[in-house]
C-alpha cells in the first residue's frame, strides 16, 4: 500500500520544519511528500533547500492556486504513480512516532474505507468510566469515557439546543461535535466528518471528488464540506491511535472579523450540504444555535482579556448572520 503525503503550506516555514522532522522519525514513512507552497515570499523553500527530507518534492504555487482547496487540488493533479492513498497535515503539526502506521493499518483493517482521520491529542482531560455512568449537564460521556463539557455546549443543552448525533456526525440543524469529541479509546470510529488537517482518502476519491474553490483562502470548514459529500458515497472513519499534536500557529490566519464572518456563512454552505431543504424546526434550531453563539462571543468581551478579538470576532458573527437574508452561499458549484 504506497500512501503520499500532501503538505499545504502558507508563510510557515519554521512550523512546517518541525512537522517534517516529525515524519523523518516515523515507523512508516510515505512513499511520497508533495509541499504545495502559496507563500508570497522564498522563506520555506530556503529552509527546505537546507535539509534532506526522503522522497520530498516541492512546488510554489502561482498566484491563481493559492488558498487551501486550491493548493490541495494542484497536489492531487501531481501525485505520482502508483499511489494508492493520499494523505493530508495540516503544516503546524508534529506527529506521534507510529502515526502513518496505524492510519495506514485501519485501511487493512476497514477495505471499504474511503477516508481515515487521525487523532489529535487534546489538552482536555479524559476519564474513562465505564458504560453505566450517569453524566451530568456539565460533562460531556461518549463510548466510556467522559470529560469536562464547554460551557457554550453546557447552555445549549440547558437550552434544548445540543446536537442530537455522536461526535463526527452533522444533525439536520448542523452545529454538531466534531470528531475532536472522541475519547482517547485507542479505537476506530464510523464517522461522516473527518478533520482536512489530519486527514487521508484513497486516491480513487479524487477521481470523481475535489475540494471546492467555494473555500477561499484560510478555507474554514472546507473538510466537512468535502467529507459530508464523501460519506453520501462510502464509509470515513477515525482511528483514534493515530495521535499527534495540533499546535495551531497564528500565522496565515485571518482577522477575528473575517473569521466570525466565515464562521457563520461557511457554516450555512455545510449545513446544507447536509440537508439541502431542512425543515422549518432545524432552520428555527440552526438561527438559534449562531445567534446564541454570537451573543456569547459578545458576552467574551467582558469575561476575557483579548476583548478587542472578542468583539470583532463576534462582529463579524453578526454581519455573516445578517448577510444571509439577502446573500446565501447557495447554488455554488461544489466541486
Amino acid at each position: 500500500m504506497k500512501f503520499s503525503l500532501i503538505v499545504c503550506t502558507y508563510m510557515r516555514p519554521e512550523p512546517l520544519l518541525k512537522l517534517l522532522q516529525s515524519v523523518k522519525e516515523q515507523s512508516l514513512y510515505p512513499d511520497e511528500i508533495l509541499i504545495i507552497d502559496g507563500s508570497t515570499n522564498q522563506e520555506t523553500e530556503k529552509v527546505l533547500q537546507q535539509q534532506s527530507f526522503q522522497n520530498l518534492v516541492y512546488y510554489s504555487v502561482p498566484p491563481e492556486n493559492r488558498g487551501l482547496t486550491r493548493q490541495r487540488n494542484y497536489g492531487i493533479q501531481r501525485l505520482g504513480k502508483g499511489i494508492d492513498n493520499v494523505c493530508f497535515l495540516d503544516d503546524d503539526i508534529v506527529l506521534e512516532r507510529d502515526y502513518f502506521e496505524q492510519l495506514m493499518s485501519t485501511y487493512q483493517k476497514y477495505p471499504d474505507a474511503l477516508g481515515v482521520g487521525g487523532y489529535i491529542n487534546s489538552e482536555t482531560k479524559w476519564d474513562s468510566v465505564g458504560i453505566d455512568y450517569k453524566a451530568t449537564v456539565k460533562e460531556f460521556y461518549f463510548d466510556g469515557w467522559k470529560r469536562k463539557d464547554g460551557s457554550r455546549f453546557v447552555l445549549r443543552k440547558k437550552l434544548g439546543l445540543d446536537s442530537d448525533c455522536p461526535p463526527g456526525y452533522s444533525s439536520l440543524y448542523s452545529h454538531g461535535r466534531s470528531v475532536g469529541f472522541l475519547p482517547p479509546s485507542g479505537k476506530i470510529y464510523e464517522v461522516e466528518m473527518i478533520m482536512g488537517g489530519v486527514s487521508s482518502f484513497k486516491k480513487e476519491v479524487f477521481e470523481t471528488q475535489q475540494f471546492s474553490t467555494y473555500f477561499e483562502g484560510y478555507g474554514l470548514y472546507e473538510d466537512a464540506d468535502f467529507s459530508l459529500r464523501l460519506a453520501k458515497k462510502g464509509k470515513l472513519y477515525v482511528n483514534t491511535a493515530a495521535k499527534l499534536n495540533h499546535f495551531h500557529d497564528a500565522s496565515g490566519r485571518p482577522n477575528q472579523y473575517q473569521y466570525g464572518k466565515m464562521v457563520v456563512r461557511n457554516g450555512w454552505y455545510v449545513w446544507r450540504v447536509k440537508n439541502p431543504n431542512p425543515k422549518f424546526s432545524d432552520q428555527l434550531k440552526w438561527h438559534s444555535i449562531t445567534i446564541l453563539l454570537a451573543m456569547i462571543r459578545f458576552s467574551n468581551i467582558f469575561t476575557t482579556h483579548k476583548r478587542k478579538e472578542a468583539f470583532t470576532e463576534a462582529l463579524g458573527r453578526t454581519v455573516g448572520w445578517w448577510s444571509l437574508g439577502f446573500n446565501k452561499p447557495l447554488n455554488v458549484k461544489r466541486n
